[in-house]
């Protein structure tokens, strides 16, 4: 087997390790689940979660000073103006990154009966699952198929080649 490419290369700009740094705590995908399938104010995430308040407070920051909710005020009958949290085009783009994180627990980690939850399309009512494919339009069916080599903000290591 070859060495691969990408050693020569430093890993400081890993989106994936940036994407981490924002999502990477199990509290954080939690709320974000949540978000997605429409539970938006403070007290239902809690309760539906079971997020002690001061982490979900922590995380619901977290999340919108990235950019990914933002806070909406709405106002109860007779009750002061609250927030509730939605997403932002930023958060609606980790869509297929759920659902396959999701899919693989599903496949791997749910309870003999099945999984509990299930991503429909709206319009037709067929299960949605994520799937690679390339820009040329075909799917990937097998994760071999792809490989993975330096891109354009790739820095070369200052020992590489030398």
């Amino acid at each position: 087997m070859s060495r691969p490419s990408v050693l020569d290369h430093a890993t400081d700009n890993c989106s994936l390790v940036r994407a981490v740094q924002v999502l990477g705590d199990r509290w954080t995908l939690v709320v974000l689940r949540e978000v997605f399938i429409g539970v938006r104010r403070f007290d239902d995430i809690r309760r539906h979660t079971g997020i002690p308040r001061q982490v979900l407070t922590t995380r619901l920051a977290t999340l919108v000073d990235a950019g990914l909710l933002h806070r909406a005020p709405y106002r109860e009958p007779g009750a002061r103006e609250r927030h509730e949290y939605r997403l932002t085009e930023k958060g609606l783009d980790l869509q297929p990154a759920l659902v396959a994180l999701t899919r693989w627990g599903d496949r791997h980690l749910a309870d003999p009966e099945g999984p509990p939850l299930e991503f429909r399309h709206r319009d037709c009512g067929a299960s949605v699952d994520v799937a690679p494919v390339c820009s040329a339009g075909h799917v990937l069916t097998d994760p071999r198929e792809t490989s993975i080599e330096p891109g354009p903000g790739a820095r070369l290591l200052p020992t590489a080649g030398g």
